[in-house]
């Protein structure tokens, strides 16, 4: 039997992963496997890339042929190296940083939202108005004090208006 280690493809339409499979050649691409001995997922940036290394070096001991993909995706790990005893065995995969905790990461961006309002904001926190008013509350009294100096005080002089004594009804119908 004529066995291969090659993809079997999985998932939607536009978004594929791969399973890495050993199968009999002769079986179709998504048919029985013998053995599934990693998985390939392109969508993700670094591409995710899993092989079982020791499964893989036993099915390429016994004789099993990668195709042209598999073979690359054995070279990135450095599978392939081992197996035909080249130097770079550590192989060239890439690995994605470690993402934070989902806790971690809201409460960083919460933080970061309550920090500063955005420009356009219909209301803002107490907090927000009271650093806007702090920045802006120098640059205000200094202007206030310039045009108080610059204009000259004018002088109101208030006239008495008439005075009207008012009289008590009762004397007022006694007269």
């Amino acid at each position: 039997m004529a066995t291969k280690i090659r993809l079997m493809r999985m998932g939607k339409i536009r978004t594929p992963y791969f399973r890495i499979v050993v199968t009999d050649s002769r079986k179709a691409r998504n048919g029985l496997s013998i053995e599934e001995i990693g998985r390939y997922s392109p969508g993700q940036e670094p591409s995710l890339i899993e092989v079982n290394s020791e499964r893989a070096l036993y099915w390429l001991g016994v004789g099993a042929l990668p195709t042209a993909a598999v073979e690359v995706l054995l070279k990135i790990t450095g599978d392939w190296q081992k197996h035909k005893g080249l130097p770079g065995t550590e192989g060239t995969l890439r690995v994605a940083a470690p993402r934070p905790h989902k806790r971690v990461a809201y409460e960083a961006a919460v933080k970061q939202v309550m920090d500063e309002p955005k420009e356009g904001a219909t209301t803002l926190k107490k907090k927000a108005q009271e650093k806007l008013a702090a920045k802006s509350a120098p640059v205000v009294e200094a202007a206030v004090v310039e045009a108080v100096v610059e204009t000259p005080a004018e002088v109101v002089v208030e006239t008495p208006a008439e005075v009207v004594v008012e009289t008590p009804a009762e004397e007022a119908a006694a007269e």
